[in-house]
């Protein structure tokens, strides 16, 4: 899976977010603990540290892969930059859901969502806009949209989102990031491209054990919409459009 799309990509990652709806506990017994049977798990992941609105737990900076994990007020986060496998790119995660509920006390009333992200990025030295309309927007009506004498793009940031299922428990949201800013229009920049799938299942659940096997079942949506949209719809256009304007 991951050794495929680190070819696309300069730097690939995988992120997880499981949302609540009351504030979480932030003793230090109860994240402390959680933290230490992660880190029993991975043991690379030695980094614990306090920020002002969330307590992060982490591998070295310079590590690949790259694990982190921060509990904030109302939300779980983790990630894994550039794994090396489908298991690497999942087991931290996996892990989360399994801990959380029981060393955080999360009810099934409480889960808002969760929610699966697949991050890209693209080196892009040349003007992201110009860029991203040149790949996505010109090719369409839209590009014409405003067919002026010198009209250039300064913010072409698609965003797209769905819901599906019997009650619309399924949300994808797609989503290209353009680093350039208006003063910097024209300037070479060392920012890249972001490309951003997210799956997500949101809440109400039934039991706390429903959550236990998301990751897989998000991560199943998640590759297949990667492999028949996101690559050959995205990825593979906007990195010819960079190869183009590096010409």
């Amino acid at each position: 899976m991951s050794e495929s799309f680190r070819a696309l990509c300069s730097d690939f990652y995988v992120n997880q977010k499981l949302s609540v709806k009351l504030e979480l506990p932030r003793g230090r017994e109860t994240v402390l603990d959680m933290c230490e049977r992660l880190r029993r798990q991975f043991p690379s992941m030695d980094q614990f540290k306090r920020y002002e609105d969330e307590l992060a737990l982490e591998t070295a900076s310079a590590s690949t892969p790259h694990r982190w994990l921060a509990v904030r007020n109302t939300n779980i986060r983790s990630g894994i930059v550039n794994p090396a496998n489908a298991s690497e790119a999942y087991e931290l995660h996996r892990q989360v859901l399994q801990l959380a509920p029981y060393f955080l006390s999360i009810s099934p009333l409480d889960i808002e969502y969760v929610e699966l992200l697949f991050g890209f990025d693209l080196e892009c030295r040349a003007v992201h806009d110009r860029v991203i309309h040149q790949a996505l927007i010109a090719p369409t009506d839209l590009g014409d949209l405003f067919d002026l004498e010198g009209v250039v793009p300064v913010d072409c940031q698609p965003v797209l989102g769905y819901a599906f299922g019997e009650n619309a428990e399924h949300e994808v949201l797609v989503e290209v990031k353009s680093r350039s800013t208006r003063q910097g229009q024209g300037q070479e920049t060392n920012e890249p491209i972001s490309i951003y799938l997210t799956v997500r299942r949101v809440g109400p659940f039934e039991d706390i054990k429903d959550i236990n096997n998301l990751t897989e079942q998000l991560a199943e949506q998640g590759e297949a919409l990667v492999h028949e949209s996101i690559v050959p719809k995205l990825i593979k256009p906007i990195r010819e459009a960079i190869g183009l304007a590096g010409a």
